[in-house]
């Protein structure tokens, strides 16, 4: 790196217009590069820039999607609690009847939460490696 700083022995001043500086300083701010000079040379020398890309609705769909299996998570274990809790309750044989008789669509919401978990992370680590 410091021998990168004593080549550096010519300058050159370059004006831009504001709209100008703008679309070369937020192209630079997508990049791996740390200075802006710096950027600028590799842009001018032809030489290769790294640049990293976002997918923006992705981003989002992801946020949502993690929203989604927190809601889902709370859900399953609020339902949980609640049924455990009725099971508790003696004085109340119509409601034991109900909990019996409903167990079955407890098992099938808790499969599709865990459906949905493994989905969420198995697509998270696919995009995550792209």
């Amino acid at each position: 790196m410091n021998s990168e700083k004593v080549n550096l022995t010519r300058k050159v001043t370059v004006r831009f217009k504001p709209d100008e500086y703008n679309k070369v300083n937020t192209s630079f701010k997508s990049t791996t590069k740390k200075k802006l000079s710096e950027y600028i040379r590799f842009v001018l020398l032809e030489k290769p820039v790294t640049v990293y890309t976002r997918d923006q609705s992705l981003d989002e769909f992801m946020a949502e999607l993690v929203r989604l299996r927190n809601e889902l998570s709370a859900i399953g274990n609020n339902f949980n609690q609640l049924v455990k809790r009725l099971h508790t309750m003696s004085h109340l044989n119509e409601l034991r009847e109900w909990i019996q008789l409903n167990e079955k669509h407890k098992e099938n919401f808790f499969e599709k939460v865990n459906e949905i978990n493994q989905k969420i992370s198995q697509l998270s680590g696919q995009w995550l490696q792209e």
